[in-house]
This record gives C-alpha cells, structure tokens and sequence, in this order.
C-alpha cells in the first residue's frame, strides 16, 4: 500500500457505503506516514460536507488512521483538555489524491476526563436500512464499539496520555 510522506500535506475524504462522497478536509500535515498508521495534525481547516455546505474547525488536531482497525481517531486540543472524536469506519486506503475511508455514522466521543459518548445510534439505523449494510459490517462495527471503549479505558494508542502532545509539538515544528 502506498502511504504519504512525512511533511506532506494531503486531502482526507470520507465515503458512505454507497460510494457517495461524505465529507472532505483539505489540509491534514503528515507526521507520520507508513502502510499500517497515518498520524496528521490541522488546524483551523476546510471542511466541505457533501450537501455544498462548509465550515472551519475550530482547533489544533492531531488525526490517527490505522489499517488494520474500523476507526479513525482526531485530538481536538482545546483549552480545557483534549476531547477525542472517533469516527467508525473502514480501514484507511492511501492514492495520491488522498487518505480515503467508508464512514459508518458511530462515533464516540471522548471527554479530557476519559468520559465518553457514543454518538448517532439513529443515523446508523436509518443507513444500515437505506444502503444495506450487511450483516457481517454491522457486526464489524459493535465489536469495534467494544475494542474502542477498552483502548479509551486503559489509555492505548492515541488515549494514551502523552500521544496528542507529542504528536502536536512534532505539527507545530511542520507548519
């Protein structure tokens, strides 16, 4: 698998099931780039929805894809803490037009105190009907639920109390 080069600035794209275009962030720095892990950091990018609407993040984040789990992970780093928004989804796939992945509308959000949230339950619902989702992605998707909640409780991988920092002072030296 290709991946991108450390310091380049590449294009994130998230899909629906469908194959529909969900949702594009334009500038994402690469801070670590190999076939099995991408780390990225923005901040105050472009983010074009797939209705024509657009908006500008709010924060730094530092960005965590793997290929070999069903979710991506971003760092917000705010100035009470760093919250953690986790979108389920496929494995990233790498070209040269950008990080891609399918988003299957769970996510989870995580609090500075390591609190969470899972989140769209009701747009999930409504997609695994209308795209038909099959069953063995459905079942993909809750074991995921259960693999993120154990990383969020024990503090693994970008949980992991020093990853954001890190991560972000290695951003702040690429800008």
């Amino acid at each position: 698998m290709k991946f991108p080069q450390i310091g380049s600035n590449i294009e994130v794209q998230s899909y629906k099931h469908n194959g529909h275009l969900h949702r594009v962030w334009e500038e994402t720095i690469i801070l670590k780039g190999t076939s099995q892990e991408i780390v990225g950091g923005n901040d105050r990018i472009i983010v074009h929805e797939s209705d024509g609407r657009q908006w500008r993040t709010r924060e730094p984040a530092i960005c965590y894809f793997t290929a070999k789990h069903w979710f991506n992970v971003i760092g917000m780093i705010r100035n009470d803490g760093i919250y953690y928004y986790c979108n389920l989804g496929t494995p990233f796939t790498y070209d040269d037009e950008a990080l891609k992945y399918i988003d299957y509308d769970l996510d989870i959000k995580v609090f500075p105190d390591m609190t969470y949230k899972l989140l769209d339950e009701d747009e999930f619902a409504l997609h695994k009907n209308q795209m038909k989702y099959p069953e063995e992605v459905e079942h993909i998707l809750w074991k995921t639920v259960d693999e993120l909640v154990s990383w969020i409780s024990q503090q693994k991988g970008p949980f992991e109390p020093a990853f954001i920092e890190y991560w972000y002072e290695r951003f702040l030296q690429h800008r």
